[in-house]
């Protein structure tokens, strides 16, 4: 069988890195991005052993830096079957609804949602030459309407941006049978969940690994917690 492909935004550390394991484990090739091509590096080298890993410097927030990824991978792939549009940034302490400044209400939105956008449109040529092309987001309960808060706002409005996204990009590609879904991988322990976390990175994983690998391609445009549906 000829060898899968995907790419993880941010898969460094945290969630990430735990994605990249578990594609690893199931024999897909993964592409590994980070901001600094040597942390690329550093967590590549650390999960060779377990399969073929490509690390590459992409920041998901400058189209130029998106390009010149999509043009050094064309060099090397000739397809992608699955998108992980993990990466991500959780900036807002020390403000609040009220106080919080338009830059970083851009800034945030730029990385966490428009990013994500990006990475499907410049990769979807790339996508459309798999047979069972998948994109997973990696959103969070901040972003569900419930879970919204105003001590979070930035982040709480990137992640419920994209969820709207999802469901606008599962539209589009419906008649390609590219599969869009987004998950909540929930409070995991991680640079960004903190050590009070209640769940491990490889709990907050399990959702995209599945999705991206055995779950049915015709679920698209929904929202997922531990395997299930739940409400945007």
């Amino acid at each position: 069988m000829e060898t899968k492909i995907a790419l993880v935004t941010g898969g460094n550390r945290g969630i990430g890195f735990s994605i990249t394991q578990g594609l690893l484990n199931k024999g897909y090739q993964v592409i590994i991005t980070s901001r600094s091509l040597d942390k690329a590096k550093q967590a590549a080298e650390k999960l060779n052993y377990l399969g073929q890993v490509i690390p590459v410097e992409l920041d998901v927030a400058d189209d130029n830096s998106i390009n010149q990824a999509l043009e050094s991978l064309q060099q090397k792939i000739d397809k992608l079957d699955v998108l992980i549009n993990n990466a991500g940034i959780y900036p807002d302490e020390g403000v609040n609804i009220l106080t919080i400044e338009r830059e970083l209400l851009d800034k945030t939105l730029n990385t966490n949602t428009f990013g994500a956008i990006r990475m499907v449109q410049e990769f979807l040529p790339l996508l459309k030459k798999s047979q069972d092309a998948r994109i997973v987001n990696i959103s969070s309960g901040f972003g569900e309407i419930d879970g919204l808060s105003a001590d979070y706002p930035s982040y709480c409005l990137s992640k419920l941006a994209l969820n709207g996204a999802t469901i606008m990009l599962s539209q589009a590609l419906r008649s390609q049978q590219i599969a869009v879904n987004s998950i909540c991988p929930g409070w995991v322990k991680t640079d960004m969940g903190g050590d009070s976390a209640p769940r491990t990175p490889e709990q907050g994983a399990d959702t995209a690994v599945w999705l991206a690998t055995e779950a049915p391609r015709n679920q698209t445009g929904k929202y997922w917690r531990d395997r299930k549906v739940i409400s945007y």
